[in-house]
């Protein structure tokens, strides 16, 4: 007989529901430090990466019973974190950091380069210097699976402009890891 693990997923849910707040400590130091590597990816300042890690660790510990444990809880906690990045963005009119479609040249999209000895951190190092509007799009379509045209609904811009940022993010990256 194994020993029972007090910080599997289903302990934590569990814990979760009946408002412990112990148990959710515990859930948050399982998840934040995981967590607050994305909304680094979405908010390059740390104080306001903070903010939306404890934001939607409030959504996770008020809509716990939502989980429907189809999927993984990891999963479930990063979809809000995403989601409170995006609302991060929204209040903050985040429109105003989006280029203009017409004022983008088209870039064509190429061929993924090899990367050479470039590592996940070396990238990721390269897209936390993106332009904020441009790498938001490159996190959501390239990290998050989202659409165009979901990120175009998400966030109140055209799915032009979407794309065009997405190509931008692109275009940079590759000069970048040249």
């Amino acid at each position: 007989m194994t020993a029972f693990d007090p910080l599997t997923d289903e302990y934590l849910v569990a814990g979760c529901l009946k408002n412990d707040r112990r148990v959710q400590e515990q859930l948050y130091r399982k998840y934040a430090n995981e967590m607050y590597a994305i909304c680094l990816a979405y908010e390059s300042d740390r104080d306001s990466a903070k903010d939306i890690l404890q934001e939607a660790f409030i959504k996770v510990f008020k809509s716990i019973d939502q989980f429907d444990k189809r999927g993984s809880l990891k999963g479930w906690i990063r979809r809000i974190i995403t989601n409170t990045a995006i609302d991060f963005y929204r209040r903050k009119g985040v429109e105003a950091n989006f280029v203009d479609v017409e004022r983008i040249a088209d870039v064509t999209p190429s061929n993924d380069e090899e990367l050479g000895g470039y590592g996940s951190e070396d990238i990721l190092a390269h897209v936390k210097r993106l332009p904020e509007g441009a790498r938001v799009i490159f996190n959501l379509f390239a990290l998050e699976g989202y659409s165009h045209k979901e990120i175009a609904e998400r966030l109140n811009i055209t799915e032009g402009t979407s794309k065009s940022q997405f190509s931008r993010a692109r275009q940079l990256l590759q000069e970048w890891v040249k």
